[in-house]
């Protein structure tokens, strides 16, 4: 790695942390012994149910386009009726390249904005512009969106949407003042088998629900190292931050089966964290001696546990491990009174099943519970869509919404309460993992019903 490197890594740190904090500082007392009680004054109405104005075409900006900003670029261009008329990046190659592919795609080149960190402001004063999707690193994520909802747009965001409550109470804030969605990107719901299970469980094969499990268990420590990519930035997470800093993958198609926001709500959680090992024992393998990175000091567990109570009294689940080798896994895992379904490898067991007491496959459901998203666009989104086509979906399924004047599937509030478990394992394992409890993110709307395609 090069000095002009570090120092180029150093700065998308410490940008970050300060843009993230612009405006937040006096969201919270300083004397909050308790800040996850603390509700903010509301400064605008509730974006429950509240639908899209009707586009006939959707015209798209993405700031970030590195390896996942170009990845979903790529994957819009493919879903009829998007106009790219903006990337964002502080590394101009990339801007350029992102602009080159939506040239191949057939549409006019979309300007440019690389001139250093904050030029998404420039991006967000458009006034040619329906929706924004940011894919940067996590301590961006927040700033970006506030620009975005300020000037008026729809976002999506990559996960988490963030990594502190004020952070959150500030995303929620922003959209209902703007009236404005802010959407999780969050493509593992809109998964083939996830979408699937969903179906099952309103159906009601499942039974009454009782409990769910869903993990982010991924090998990333040789990304975690990497001189490039998310190698110059995710890494540092670790350092000061013990808990479950990943959560949204797993727990995702958990709350969404069991309608949480949607008559169920996120109620408390506790959380308990193993000790940090994993990525001191890889560099000692894998780095030279001399590395700077030898003498970085991580704090995070290599395991972290957190178990979240429901109002309804159901029990969910929620791992991480990104630091130690093992396959990758989400665990992905919803249970009731009739029977349960496990997933890596999917599979599930009914009460009183014909074949006994072992788990069978999900071929014999497919032609009953194959979700309408998949029998529709599924031989295009496994043909060109990546992460097994649940990305194509996802960016087909959001753009229907706002071409069709519906609500989006997922808005600022499941934004919110999804990426809360990451600070919010942070306050419990500071307590002696006690329990902690979930602020109300939609302020008493939890209980109002709402649509997802297809169910």
């Amino acid at each position: 790695m090069t000095d002009s490197t570090v120092t180029r890594r150093t700065l998308i740190k410490s940008a970050g942390v300060a843009g993230a904090s612009i405006g937040l500082s006096g969201l919270l007392p300083a004397d909050e012994a308790e800040p996850e009680l603390f509700v903010p004054p509301a400064e605008g109405t509730s974006m429950v149910n509240v639908p899209f104005e009707r586009h006939e075409k959707v015209r798209l900006a993405v700031i970030g386009v590195g390896g996942r900003g170009t990845g979903v670029l790529g994957e819009f261009l493919g879903v009829p009726d998007v106009e790219v008329k903006a990337v964002c990046d502080v590394v101009p190659q990339r801007t350029a390249y992102a602009a080159s592919m939506v040239e191949k795609h057939g549409q006019p080149r979309p300007t440019e904005y690389h001139a250093g960190d904050h030029d998404f402001e420039n991006l967000c004063k458009r006034d040619d512009l329906d929706l924004v999707y940011i894919a940067t690193p996590w301590i961006w994520h927040v700033p970006m969106a506030l620009s975005a909802l300020a000037h008026g747009h729809h976002v999506g965001t990559e996960v988490p949407a963030a990594r502190t409550l004020p952070d959150c109470w500030a995303l929620v804030n922003a959209s209902e003042k703007a009236q404005r969605h802010c959407m999780l990107m969050e493509n593992c719901c809109y998964g083939e088998t996830e979408l699937m299970v969903l179906r099952m469980v309103k159906a009601g094969l499942f039974g009454e629900l009782t409990h769910g499990a869903g993990a982010y268990d991924h090998d990333l420590r040789s990304l975690l190292f990497s001189d490039e990519g998310e190698g110059l930035w995710r890494r540092f997470e670790h350092l000061n931050r013990n808990g479950n800093l990943y959560p949204t993958h797993g727990l995702g198609p958990v709350a969404n089966y069991m309608d949480c926001n949607r008559g169920d709500r996120f109620d408390y959680m506790v959380s308990m964290s193993s000790g940090s090992l994993g990525l001191q024992a890889y560099r000692a393998a894998n780095l030279k001696p001399d590395d700077p990175k030898q003498k970085e000091v991580y704090h995070c567990g290599d395991q972290n546990n957190s178990l979240i109570k429901t109002a309804k009294g159901r029990m969910i689940t929620v791992e991480h491990n990104v630091s130690e080798p093992h396959p990758y896994d989400r665990i992905n895992l919803i249970a009731g009174t009739k029977g349960m379904f496990r997933d890596y490898p999917a599979r599930l067991y009914i009460d009183g099943q014909a074949g006994g007491d072992d788990f069978v496959g999900l071929d014999a459901y497919k032609a009953q519970y194959e979700h309408p998203l998949w029998s529709s666009e599924g031989d295009f989104a496994r043909k060109n869509g990546g992460h097994g086509g649940m990305d194509y979906i996802m960016c087909w399924r959001l753009i229907d919404c706002m071409k069709s004047g519906l609500p989006p599937d997922f808005d600022v509030y499941d934004a919110a309460a999804w990426s809360a478990p990451g600070p919010l394992s942070e306050l419990s394992l500071s307590r002696g993992s006690a329990p902690v409890k979930f602020p109300d993110f939609t302020r008493g709307n939890w209980h109002t019903t709402r649509q997802f395609a297809g169910v």
